[in-house]
């Protein structure tokens, strides 16, 4: 058995003892540390992986000591090259529930970010992340809560020196919670600054009252002040009253987050933040996601040559069987499947129905929102189709061939897509909420509407349509957008920011 050290020959990345070692907190020799649910290359379902990952590849790059933690799926089975383990078994509980976890790490994966595999076969080796067929696995809140304390755990033994702690979503908001009011973590982690990301607040971790001696939760943290929402235990919230800054995925989600209408009832809390909750836009690979080197896709193309991309849209249309008609507009549609994303307007909608468009939608998701996907392709066959099982080659694929991309969001914190759009200028057709009004530029980059309903989503598709039969205007808006800045270099310095003041109010604190 190895430590992580040895494994990553490094030596100064030894094992370390199970003791505080931040009494030297300089922000400049700190670790960065993710706790995740999900991660680009191993476990996915939507923009939570690539975000994490991007960020966490961003930070190494620029010279950071980088930690990634999330559980072993499935899925990470199937994509690791070679599982290394990096302790013996060990038994962690919480509450009732003890399991023995491993550590792992992909020892075919070298550079960038260390990515270490929470390892608890009755929690993770299941057919889906969350959930199945069914829905959601009723353990959920189990699962999650042995992730969150096996990750402190192996953070104490894999991660020298100071460190800043960054979770993501509810999934990993417990660590927050443990680490402040579990004893021997709190001694452990006293001053360590702690950063919790909202990717969509629309998922919560809403639990009843009886779990919290499950998750191990003091009965006093039943509050409405800390973990208690309308009767209900609310995870993200916990962590929200826990972590010592918070950031969204985008300056308008930020401002969205602090109202009635947009805070999912949770509008209080992250108003009491103050401006210790920011929004940063995520970015995006742009080595990845770029039309001019990119293996995927049927043609290379660039912004000056942009004749490879019709010969993407054609190998489109003949994979999905569609009429190889240059003149109609093929607009795509990549997301998962779920009401958010505006299915309800994309299902009634009357301007997609029209001779001079083809749409295509690929996503996975809520078994209603495909049922009903499926049927309106079977009603247009010809000039619709879809796939439900998504991959990134197919993604890839769709934003080279597709002439526009659609985005009805009814929120949408950040969204990559319509920066992937952009990128391989697909013109983005996208609701005026969250990251998507931060990142499109309407009748400049894309094309943009207000209102949650079909007649405002036509009406911006008939711009957008009449748009595109006028070549010369429509190339300058490709060409615009695929000339915009999505990496990750400008959320460097927006993170670096929430760093110093989470580590400023955590020093303050102690």
């Amino acid at each position: 058995m190895v430590s992580l050290g040895q494994a990553l020959q490094q030596p100064e990345l030894t094992q370390v003892p199970s003791r505080r070692v931040h009494g030297d907190r300089r922000l400049d020799r700190r670790a960065i540390v993710h706790l995740t649910a999900e991660y680009h290359g191993y476990a996915r379902t939507g923009g939570l992986a690539e975000a994490v990952a991007g960020l966490a590849a961003s930070q190494a790059r620029a010279g950071e000591r980088v930690f990634a933690f999330l559980p072993l799926y499935a899925s990470v089975r199937d994509a690791a090259k070679r599982l290394q383990p990096l302790a013996p078994p060990q038994v962690i509980s919480v509450g009732p529930l003890s399991e023995t976890v491993r550590f792992y790490r992909d020892a075919a994966h070298t550079g960038g970010p260390h990515v270490i595999f929470v390892d608890a076969p009755e929690c993770f080796d299941r057919p889906g992340l969350y959930g199945d067929t069914r829905g959601d696995y009723p353990d959920n809140h189990l699962r999650f809560a042995l992730f969150a304390r096996a990750a402190l755990h192996g953070v104490m033994q894999f991660v020298p020196g100071p460190l800043l702690l960054h979770a993501h979503d509810w999934h990993a908001a417990l660590a927050m919670i443990y680490l402040r009011t579990h004893a021997e973590l709190a001694a452990h982690f006293d001053g360590t600054p702690t950063v919790l990301s909202v990717h969509n607040a629309g998922y919560q971790g809403h639990f009843g009252a009886d779990v919290m001696a499950d998750l191990a939760l003091a009965p006093e943290l039943w509050s409405m002040d800390l973990m208690e929402w309308y009767g209900r235990l609310n995870l993200l919230k916990g962590g929200l009253v826990f972590c010592d800054a918070a950031v969204t995925v985008s300056p308008a989600h930020a401002e969205e987050l602090r109202t009635a209408e947009g805070g999912f009832g949770l509008h209080d809390t992250f108003n009491q933040l103050g401006d210790r909750l920011v929004g940063i836009c995520n970015g995006i690979d742009l080595q990845h996601w770029n039309p001019a080197t990119d293996d995927q896709i049927a043609a290379p193309y660039t912004a000056d040559d942009l004749s490879g991309k019709a010969t993407c849209k054609r190998a489109l249309q003949r994979a999905f069987a569609l009429p190889q008609r240059d003149n109609v507009s093929v607009i795509g549609m990549s997301s998962r499947l779920a009401a958010q994303k505006g299915f309800d307007l994309v299902l009634r909608s009357a301007r997609l129905r029209g001779d001079d468009v083809q749409l295509i939608i690929i996503g996975e998701g809520d078994a209603r929102i495909r049922d009903a996907v499926a049927e309106l392709v079977a009603t247009h066959a010809g000039r619709m189709a879809c796939s439900f099982t998504f991959t990134d080659r197919l993604e890839h694929r769709l934003m080279a061939g597709a002439d526009m991309v659609l985005m009805p969001s009814l929120y949408e914190p950040c969204g990559l897509t319509q920066m992937h759009a952009s990128r391989y200028g697909a013109p983005v057709i996208g609701r005026r909420v969250g990251g998507i009004g931060d990142t499109v530029d309407d009748e400049e980059t894309g094309f943009l509407f207000g209102a949650f309903d079909v007649t405002a989503m036509d009406a911006a598709l008939d711009r957008a349509l009449m748009r595109f039969t006028e070549r010369p205007a429509w190339h300058a808006i490709m060409r615009r957008a695929m000339a915009r800045d999505f990496g990750w270099d400008h959320a460097m310095a927006g993170y670096a920011a929430v760093y110093r003041a989470a580590q400023e109010y955590a020093a303050r604190a102690l």
